[in-house]
């Protein structure tokens, strides 16, 4: 069994403590080294698509939803804050927002655009929406381009596209919307815009890389249904996921926890999440490798400065010379 791990934001910050089961993969691996990346970007191409990535259909899709043959774009809440000169977009897992909440901001959407635009809230924080019309959207996701100056992507009056009419339409709905004043009430940000972006059709998948795909991320798991792949949700440890994994194959699991606490610059909690990631998962696999139970463990870190991945065997283990070090020294 080959088992590879996704793991992006592992080398962003400095662990709190020493991490001995990761530290030893990462020193006895063998590194291959590309450009950095999103996980968006790593999912695009670890899959092999010809087209644009269809964040839309394939979050759908990876939800147990039906895009059939039409359009869909991510739609997510966001909240987007004016500085002056700048406009800066604060993701929706900033905001918390409340299932109830999600449910009546898209409702009203619903009722506004009357089937012109159609929303769906996969979750609190993930909503896909069908347009009646093709937009061209070229956009990063919202956790990519969290306290950046959006400025330039936005609209510009009302001789505008057709798509950022529509966006200027959507946040005046949301802008008066009850749930926006009772959370203004409560000096919560607004869930006052939308950002639209991974635009297009359910993609035809013919990548057999992966004898299974295991994560959270539904954008991944949408990959994994539309190339016919075993797929799940991520289990709350290696041992749990080693129950139920075959004996051979490669095996991707996303372990995408990290991202959200970097983004927001949560250090307790991005310190909290990579603990947590060294005792269910990089030590149980550490001992699985060692016990002949997997053949490989590569570990991949798209937006790494360097080495994106490390390829460790069980024969690597044995390459002692190979000390390990501190995370920090990966940075």
């Amino acid at each position: 069994m080959h088992c590879e791990l996704v793991a992006p934001g592992l080398f962003a910050a400095p662990a709190a403590a020493r991490l001995p089961s990761l530290e030893l993969l990462l020193a006895r691996g063998r590194c291959t080294s590309a450009g950095s990346q999103s996980l968006e970007t790593w999912l695009h191409e670890a899959f092999e698509l010809e087209q644009p990535l269809a964040a839309g259909a394939l979050t759908l899709l990876g939800a147990s939803g039906d895009p059939g043959e039409l359009r869909w774009m991510r739609a997510d809440p966001v909240h987007l804050r004016l500085m002056r000169d700048r406009l800066i977009l604060v993701p929706a897992a900033a905001l918390h927002i409340a299932r109830d909440e999600a449910d009546a901001l898209t409702e009203a959407l619903n009722r506004h655009f009357a089937r012109r635009l159609t929303v769906q809230p996969i979750d609190a924080e993930r909503w896909v929406a069908r347009a009646e019309e093709d937009f061209p959207i070229d956009a990063q996701s919202p956790l990519e381009l969290a306290g950046r100056d959006v400025a330039l992507g936005m609209p510009a009056g009302a001789g505008g596209s057709p798509s950022h009419q529509l966006l200027n339409e959507a946040q005046m709905v949301l802008h008066s919307h009850p749930v926006n004043e009772a959370r203004e009430a409560r000096g919560e940000p607004a869930v006052n815009s939308v950002w639209l972006w991974g635009t297009g059709r359910a993609p035809s998948v013919v990548s057999k890389r992966w004898h299974s795909v295991t994560a959270n991320e539904p954008l991944a798991l949408g990959l994994a249904r539309a190339a016919a792949m075993r797929y799940r949700a991520l289990p709350a440890s290696a041992e749990a996921w080693l129950e139920r994994a075959p004996e051979e194959g490669r095996h991707l699991v996303i372990l995408d926890a990290l991202r959200v606490p970097l983004v927001l610059s949560e250090t307790g909690d991005y310190q909290d999440a990579i603990a947590r990631f060294e005792r269910d998962w990089f030590a149980p696999l550490l001992a699985a490798l060692r016990a002949g139970r997997i053949g490989m463990v590569t570990i991949h870190v798209p937006d790494a400065a360097e080495c994106l991945a490390y390829e460790t065997i069980r024969a690597d283990l044995r390459r002692f010379w190979r000390r390990p070090k501190a995370l920090e020294r990966y940075a």
